[in-house]
């Protein structure tokens, strides 16, 4: 009983320990209440509007753009196309290989009516009036013209400038379909 009622003692002498730690002087501060997290989120309609209009206008661009791309398919296969001509190097059927080709893709980009009864100068006067500026020199263009009546063969730079001109007639020639 001794042993306990000095263990009281001791108890009732120590100060009492702190419900939480710091400094007995601010036990009685209260904590500052800090606001509420300012929102993100535009507070009037307007910005709204503005969020729904830029939005409507990317999504605009972005299908004009797909269906742009998808439309003009038929110049990438062309172009490929004109490349493997390029690769493969056949000098006997090169121009009206390229001719074929041209035509072909005329006859996607314009209506048949307008290209299919073409050939000869009015064939190759046609392929330069589609573009803004002629690509086919009159060398190549007489090339062209007699393609499908001679079979002339011809000299590695001149195919080669053919060629460079019927990629350039794919890639630049003004599709009615696209204004």
């Amino acid at each position: 009983m001794a042993r306990e009622c000095c263990s009281e003692r001791i108890a009732m002498s120590a100060p009492p320990l702190p419900e939480a730690f710091g400094n007995y002087a601010l036990g009685d501060f209260v904590e500052v209440v800090s606001p509420a997290a300012i929102s993100w989120w535009p507070q009037t309609a307007g910005w709204a509007w503005l969020g729904a209009i830029l939005t409507g206008l990317v999504a605009y661009r972005a299908w004009r753009a797909l269906h742009r791309w998808y439309r003009n398919r038929y110049r990438r296969e062309a172009v490929a196309r004109l490349e493997r001509l390029a690769a493969a190097a056949n000098a006997d059927n090169l121009v009206a290989d390229i001719n074929r080709l041209l035509k072909l893709t005329a006859l996607v980009a314009y209506s048949r009516e307008q290209v299919a009864r073409l050939s000869g100068e009015e064939w190759v006067s046609f392929l330069n009036r589609c573009c803004l500026a002629p690509p086919f020199s009159p060398d190549q263009a007489e090339l062209l013209a007699l393609a499908g009546y001679t079979s002339r063969a011809i000299e590695g730079d001149t195919g080669r400038q053919l060629l460079t001109a019927s990629l350039a007639w794919v890639r630049e020639h003004e599709n009615p379909r696209d204004a």
